[in-house]
């Protein structure tokens, strides 16, 4: 069941890439743009792909190389219409141009999700085949140009994002989210590296919490549990927050996790089809704007939305991806729920694997109990699922990384030890 998932799931990035750039675009709507974070998924999903046979490592590396190119010779300036700025990218960008669309902002995070990406190519293609080469000395340049000090806009944390015609964002990183992976490439780098303080002032911000006899650093929606240990092992190493807390972020996941399933069973707002094997709040398109009036109960639903528990927001709304992605940490409630999913309602799985959400609450035209199902697959959602379910099946992208010295840098400069450390 997984290797045809994870193989469907591949299929995705193969199909809705550009060979000519190797941008990959965000939907499969027509004229969706590409997504930088999915470019980022890609890439370490290629070596996946060629230890799993769902491709040749010629045309990885093929494909890599295209990529990384693209990236290197893209238009870095303050210009509306740049590809990137300071060695960071705009969040969503032209498939075809590779300009900037939306007036998307230059997004810190999904340009980390890029750079890890890259990462991962410079220490799979390690042969001494022309492409492999150059695939390294690319991402090793691509990564040591950005300039992560700029980032903080004189501030302890990392802000958000900039924009041309506004500057940066008024928000930070800051409280446990998904910056986990940010932190330690800034910190890594060998160019222009955050201050260790950085770290520091990150982690001042997080805040511990007990949910349903759990104790856990807590985040609602599960892919901030989940994005950056596609590429961290986070398994056994402790920065001074987990060291304090006698846990690590990977035990820490496992327990988000559980959480997930506890919200469901207990299903405080009574949403169709919630259970100890339906779960997976997080982030996914959904059936609204809209509102409802249900069985006598007053429903609002939303679009896109990062979703999460307990305080949600929640509209019943729940993501397959956000389950497979939750493999590694608690694979004896994922894989009942992936199964469940498949079984119950057979209308979420494609050629791609999983769509990325339904809703079993909101009125259908159709009488076979799946409600709302997104009508479009999100690359978003599909780009983890290649990665954590290696993580799960052989832990070969952790293995992976941990050969990689600016990760590893960057984690001994945030104070991490222990384990594979």
């Amino acid at each position: 069941m997984l290797h045809a998932l994870q193989r469907d799931t591949f299929a995705y990035l193969l199909d809705q890439g550009n060979p000519v750039n190797g941008l990959v675009a965000d939907t499969t709507a027509d004229g969706a743009p590409a997504s930088i974070a999915v470019v980022g998924f890609a890439l370490a999903a290629y070596p996946v792909g060629v230890e799993r046979g769902f491709c040749s490592r010629a045309w990885a590396a093929e494909r890599t190389l295209t990529t990384l190119q693209f990236f290197w010779n893209s238009p870095q300036g303050v210009e509306p219409d740049a590809t990137g700025y300071n060695g960071f990218y705009y969040h969503f960008l032209h498939m075809q141009t590779g300009r900037r669309v939306w007036e998307s902002e230059l997004s810190t995070v999904d340009s980390t999700y890029l750079l890890a990406g890259m990462l991962t190519a410079a220490v799979y293609f390690d042969g001494d085949t022309d492409d492999e080469a150059q695939i390294r000395a690319l991402a090793d340049a691509l990564y040591r140009r950005v300039d992560w000090r700029w980032a903080q806009n004189g501030g302890a944390t990392v802000t958000h994002g900039w924009r041309p015609e506004s500057g940066f964002l008024p928000y930070r990183w800051q409280g446990y989210d998904e910056a986990l992976l940010l932190y330690v490439l800034g910190l890594g780098s060998p160019t222009c590296p955050l201050p260790t303080e950085s770290y520091t002032a990150w982690t001042s911000t997080f805040a511990w919490s007990s949910l349903y006899g759990h104790e856990l650093l807590h985040a609602g929606p599960l892919f901030i549990h989940q994005f950056s240990q596609l590429w961290i092992d986070c398994r056994g190493i402790q920065d001074a927050f987990m060291r304090e807390k006698r846990i690590d972020y990977f035990e820490n996941s496992r327990r988000a996790t559980y959480v997930q399933q506890a919200y469901a069973v207990q299903n405080p707002f009574g949403f169709v089809g919630y259970g100890e094997s339906a779960w997976g709040l997080t982030a996914s398109d959904g059936p609204g704007p809209d509102l409802r009036n249900i069985d006598g109960v007053e429903r609002e639903f939303f679009g896109y939305r990062a979703r999460g528990v307990p305080n949600g927001p929640d509209d019943g709304t729940l993501a397959p991806w956000g389950i497979i992605a939750s493999l590694p940490f608690a694979p004896e409630i994922a894989l009942p729920a992936i199964r469940h999913c498949q079984e119950v309602y057979p209308q979420t799985r494609t050629s791609y694997g999983f769509i990325g959400s339904f809703n079993p609450t909101y009125p259908s035209t159709s009488d076979d109990g799946s409600g709302w199902i997104c009508p479009v697959h999100l690359a978003l959602n599909q780009g983890p699922n290649v990665s954590m379910i290696e993580n799960y099946r052989t832990g070969f992208p952790w293995k992976l990384m941990r050969g990689s010295a600016y990760i590893v840098a960057g984690l001994r400069r945030a104070g991490f030890t222990n384990g594979w450390l």
